[in-house]
């Protein structure tokens, strides 16, 4: 069975790589470019897995985390921030928001691939 990955990013560059590496790996890949979007999708198709970018326009990350994980059709999808923010405490206010994990971008290649195994138990 094909798991299925949400990616809420609003940068076209960021959500062609993360996709890009998805995809090789088997994922299906849904997208998102903002929070809004990104709460509806994983409430209507419930995820295996979500990636958060936590600067969304409009509606932040953090904000849409809180949002997912208080909605009892979507409160149980691991969601990994991958933000910009690496400064001391960043991780545990994604952590105190709801995710469950946390990527620095530019993103490690090999920590996504752990996390992914880490989370969907696949071994890819």
């Amino acid at each position: 069975m094909v798991k299925r990955v949400l990616v809420v990013e609003d940068n076209p560059n960021n959500m062609a790589l993360i996709t890009d590496v998805l995809e090789s790996l088997d994922y299906e890949v849904l997208q998102a470019g903002d929070g809004d979007s990104g709460l509806r999708i994983a409430v209507d198709e419930v995820p295996d897995l979500i990636l958060m970018d936590m600067s969304l326009p409009h509606k932040d990350g953090w904000t849409t985390t809180q949002e997912i994980k208080s909605t009892p059709a979507a409160q149980h999808i691991p969601i990994i921030a991958v933000t910009a923010h690496a400064m001391a405490g960043d991780r545990e206010r994604a952590l105190d928001a709801g995710c469950d994990d946390y990527i620095s971008k530019p993103i490690d290649l090999l920590e996504l691939r752990r996390k992914l195994n880490q989370f969907l138990g696949d071994d890819q």
